[in-house]
């Protein structure tokens, strides 16, 4: 079986990961423990978020012709992938909270809803809070005018009844 034949299938699972994917991160992990990584596994696989160390060349081959291929530049070294279809800040506030104890990963890149960002770019958005926590401000924003007023027409009610 020539070699070719054996990259296709690789070559093949990610580029169905990574299409229509929300974000797909690239990360630096070398010098990461096995504590560390089967940690961040973990991690990633309770927020489904598709964690995989692929080959340089597999990871450039399934990125031709797509949005990722702005990633080609920074395939260099030891490199994973981080893959959301869903929750497009998943990958990148989980790899930069790891990132805070695990000093060897490094953020370098990514795509997210169709746009690349640097290292720069995937740091911020890794600040931007999930989905559910931004629903949960919105909606304490929301209740918090009406809990007020009704708690001055209560008082105004108690008021004329004394």
């Amino acid at each position: 079986m020539a070699k070719i034949e054996l990259k296709k299938p690789i070559v093949d699972e990610i580029a169905e990961n990574i299409k229509d994917a929300a974000s797909v991160v690239l990360v630096s992990y070398s010098g990461i423990t096995v504590e560390q990584d089967t940690a961040l596994r973990k991690e990633m696989r309770e927020a489904g978020v598709i964690y995989k160390v692929y080959k340089n060349t597999m990871m450039r081959l399934a990125f031709d012709g797509t949005a990722c291929e702005a990633l080609d530049k920074h395939l260099e070294g030891t490199n994973a992938l981080a893959i959301s279809k869903t929750d497009a800040t998943a990958p990148a506030r989980i790899l930069a909270k790891n990132a805070k104890t695990v000093k060897c990963l490094e953020l370098r890149a990514g795509i997210v809803e169709g746009d690349y960002y640097d290292e720069k770019g995937i740091q911020a958005i890794a600040n931007v809070p999930s989905r559910e926590e931004l629903l949960g401000k919105l909606l304490g924003s929301i209740q918090s005018p009406i809990a007020n007023f009704a708690r001055v027409i209560s008082q105004i009610a108690e008021s004329k009844e004394a």
